[in-house]
């Protein structure tokens, strides 16, 4: 936590009930560990002079973890709404200014359109056909509501949008236009656009077809209201709790998700610095995220625009709690949970001292174990610090479930945005490439040579030379033809190069059939997603659309075609959306896994991801996350299948599925863990008759052993082991320094329990407990998972091991059958493990 952490705790605490009854429960188990050391110190001082020091250890340590769990619980919680609420604003701004620059390369390319220069010239005077025109164009490019021709005096010579019709513009863009040798974007009101209170506009001149003089200029009108609803509605917070906004530069409001909340205009406070400071607005106090645009491909936007989340404090913490934690299978909780340190410093931590307070009572049992007399209080101070803690794993057991749970939610949330982000990317591009192609085949002077009886040399110069224009403007295609009825390519640019390997050859009869029967300028044609001879034998998307006869009933007489540059560009979009996460890895695939575009070195375009069918069969526009195992990590796994944008792949006859699909890894997989097997392996408590033996518990590779308490000396965390080269003993992990009976501290040999019994090594030794045993002088450290009890068991509950009783080598001779005989636990022979270990007539393993 930060300096001003106690800040954060007074500021959010009274909004989240959950942890305030967390905060209360823990209070009060602090007082009954402090009743529990002052009563050992009143009633049994010298028996628990051994075990008091730890005793205070403990309770420093509880109060310590009462203050960090609450602090973060409150981290987490606040750090996962600042998360959810930046990535939204991240994604307002990205989506926005992708789609803007799009823009600026339309008005570039539509300005120089030579039947509309001819006509701004006054060359020509066909209103209707004109307008015409620009309806085609408005047609294809439906982001536009207007589009308008004007002379340098204001003179309207053209206009789409017959509901508001205009004569003459005194707007001063026209100006500012006509000197710029750019575009020019303006976002005000506009006499261009009368029915709006602020219209984007962008505008560039337009130069004489030949003397190159000025002679007009070209507007188009963006749908900047329908666009910013789109991105609401697609990126918004489904539970209502904040609004979303796009803010310029002074910090008024340009648009918002919900006006009736926070109104258009009005200034708000933003957070550019990113921090978790509550801001207050019209009387309520919210948390904020403030992103500007790291531009793209240069382009930056209107100066100062901005996106912004705003969620009122307090309902930003309500809502319907998803345990996320309990629905993952038993084995990945576990293993999820064992990576805590890296995926949150402050569970691991948490968990440690949850797992101290286990190992304080666990020896504590052993060092009292076989006591009478006086020694029996030390057994009832035991007895009560056992059933404490017991109450305290409980309540830390769910506390940090809940912070576990808070953690994963805000991955699994992250990985779902960031899917989604990037399939919007994908479909927003290619609808771009959609509405090119289309409009490309209706360039006059392309349908007036295609038209003809037959193509010579100066035709095919000319074809080439206006792609070779076409292609220098639009810089995501590799290569742009044209190509007759028969499929022969007549025209070709190779990234706005002259292509003269590609002229004569054939475009596959499958696609040529296809484009004879687009009989509108609407319609269009994708190949699927496969090795194309037109992007080198790399697999692609190549757009192609009908080119028409110029005169009389229409009819099909070439094509053209349009060759992505996937490999490019996919993975920009990849590797733009996942932004600055540089351990994930994105990929898009088909709905098979077939992967076309991939973050990853290690799977590659063309080969295959593997997909549960839940994936394969999400629907469009839906998305999912889960927890996952992937390339032998733990992951969180984001998807979202396409859906297309504005008309493209939902209304336009075009279907291609395409998912996205992050990955984000936690760490390895665990072959097994230990701690699965607690709830399980419950020691009931019962009345025997006999003699009664007590036994120390513990659990390794998942199985529940028994040693006679006795001969256990104590148990210390794994982290304390000195890692040695093992020799001829593969078993042997290292050496733990111990204080022997008063002596000076002396090298204890530690051998892996799981190796012992032949099975493979533990998997994470930091983890894990060092369990000392000690016999005739002899003593070693048994590397184990995890501690368990201390019980006493009569003698009846003892049976021989029918599987390993006659082995002399064995470790386990026998077992005890605990819960009724439900539950059967290994009994570990010790003069076998001395045996096994060292062998039977070692000296002690002291080293001197």
């Amino acid at each position: 936590m930060s300096p001003n952490s106690t800040l954060h705790l007074d500021t959010f605490l009274p909004y989240m009930r959950d942890v305030l009854r967390c905060e209360q429960a823990l209070q009060e188990l602090n007082m009954m560990w402090r009743l529990i050391e002052s009563g050992a110190k009143m009633n049994c001082p010298e028996e628990a002079k051994a075990i008091l020091p730890t005793m205070a250890a403990t309770r420093l340590g509880f109060n310590r973890l009462e203050l960090e769990l609450v602090a973060s619980l409150v981290q987490e919680k606040v750090s996962n709404v600042q998360k959810e609420i930046g990535t939204q604003a991240h994604y307002i701004i990205d989506i926005l200014i992708r789609n803007l620059y799009e823009r600026t390369a339309d008005v570039g390319f539509l300005a120089t359109d030579n039947e509309l220069a001819e006509f701004v010239a006054g060359e020509t005077d066909n209103v209707k056909a004109i307008q015409q025109r620009l309806k085609d164009y408005r047609n294809k490019y439906t982001v536009y509501d207007d589009i308008l021709l004007l002379s340098p005096s204001g003179q309207v010579l053209a206009q789409v949008d017959t509901r508001y019709p205009l004569e003459f513009s005194s707007d001063p863009l026209i100006a500012e236009t006509l000197r710029s040798d750019s575009y020019v974007e303006t976002f005000r009101f506009s006499d261009l656009r009368p029915g709006k209170r602020r219209a984007l506009i962008y505008s560039r001149k337009i130069l004489h077809p030949r003397t190159r003089n000025v002679v007009g200029l070209l507007c188009l009108c963006f749908n900047f209201e329908e666009e910013m609803a789109g991105i609401f509605r697609s990126h918004g917070d489904r539970l209502g709790r904040s609004v979303m906004l796009l803010v310029n530069a002074e910090n008024q409001v340009i648009e918002s998700s919900n006006p009736l909340w926070i109104p258009l205009d009005v200034e708000v406070p933003v957070d550019d610095d990113s921090t978790m400071a509550l801001q207050t607005f019209a009387g309520r106090e919210y948390l904020i995220r403030t992103f500007k645009t790291a531009g793209y491909q240069g382009y930056m936007g209107p100066e100062g625009w901005r996106g912004q989340v705003m969620t009122p404090v307090d309902i930003a913490f309500s809502g319907v709690k998803e345990d996320k934690l309990s629905q993952l299978p038993q084995h990945i909780r576990e293993g999820v949970l064992s990576h805590a340190k890296t995926f949150s410093p402050p569970l691991f931590e948490i968990i440690n001292a949850a797992d101290n307070i286990r190992s304080v009572v666990w020896n504590g049992q052993v060092m009292s174990a076989g006591q009478v007399g006086d020694q029996a209080k030390l057994k009832a101070v035991l007895t009560q610090i056992s059933e404490t803690a017991n109450r305290s794993n409980e309540l830390f057991s769910k506390s940090i479930g809940d912070l576990y749970g808070t953690v994963l939610t805000s991955g699994l949330k992250k990985a779902e945005f960031m899917s989604h982000l990037l399939v919007d990317l994908l479909d927003r591009n290619l609808y771009e490439r959609a509405d090119d192609c289309r409009w490309w085949a209706l360039t006059p002077e392309l349908r007036m040579i295609m038209s003809g009886a037959s193509i010579d040399a100066a035709s095919r110069t000319r074809l080439c030379e206006i792609l070779k224009y076409i292609n220098s403007l639009y810089t995501v295609y590799t290569r742009l033809v044209i190509y007759n009825m028969d499929g022969e390519i007549v025209a070709s640019t190779l990234l706005g190069n002259d292509d003269p390997e590609t002229l004569g050859t054939f475009i596959d009869p499958h696609t040529v059939a296809q484009v004879r029967q687009l009989n509108s300028d609407q319609s269009y044609y994708v190949t699927p997603f496969e090795s194309s001879a037109l992007y080198e034998g790399a697999p692609t998307y190549v757009y192609h659309a009908a080119i028409h006869s110029d005169q009389g009933a229409k009819r099909v007489v070439g094509g053209v075609g349009i060759v992505f540059n996937s490999a490019v560009e996919l993975e920009m979009m990849l590797r733009g959306g996942m932004g600055n996460a540089s351990a994930m890895s994105g990929f898009y695939t088909d709905r098979t896994g077939r992967i076309i575009s991939s973050s990853d070195s290690s799977r590659p375009v063309g080969s295959r991801l593997p997909l549960e069918l839940e994936v394969q069969q999400l629907s469009a526009g839906k998305k999912m996350s889960r927890i996952v195992e992937h390339d032998g990590n733990y992951a969180v796994m984001g998807c979202c299948a396409s859906s297309g944008y504005r008309e493209f792949k939902s209304s336009d006859g075009y279907k291609e599925d395409v998912l996205a699909i992050v990955f984000e890894p936690i760490g390895p997989v665990r072959q097994q863990m230990a701690s699965a097997t607690r709830a399980a392996t419950t020691i009931a408590p019962e009345i025997v008759l006999g003699e009664r033996t007590e036994y120390a518990t513990f659990i390794s590779n998942g199985v529940l052993f028994a040693l006679p308490a006795a001969h256990v000396m104590e148990a210390v965390s794994a982290s304390r082991l000195a890692t040695v080269p093992m020799g001829a003993h593969k078993s042997r992990v290292g050496l733990l320094d111990m204080r022997h009976k008063g002596e000076s501290a002396k090298p204890v040999w530690v051998f892996d329990l799981n190796r012992l019994l032949q099975k493979q090594g533990s998997d994470s030794p930091n983890d894990s407990q060092i369990i000392v045993l000690e016999k005739s002088g002899r003593s070693l450290g048994l590397l184990v998972d995890e501690l368990h009890d201390v019980q006493e068991f009569s003698d009846r509950q003892i049976m021989r091991s029918p599987f390993f009783a006659n082995q002399e080598t064995a470790l386990v001779h026998q077992l005890i059958k605990a819960n009724q005989g439900a539950l059967l636990i290994q009994s570990l022979c010790v003069d076998s493990l001395f045996n096994k270990s060292i062998g039977p007539n070692s000296n002690p393993i002291y080293l001197e």
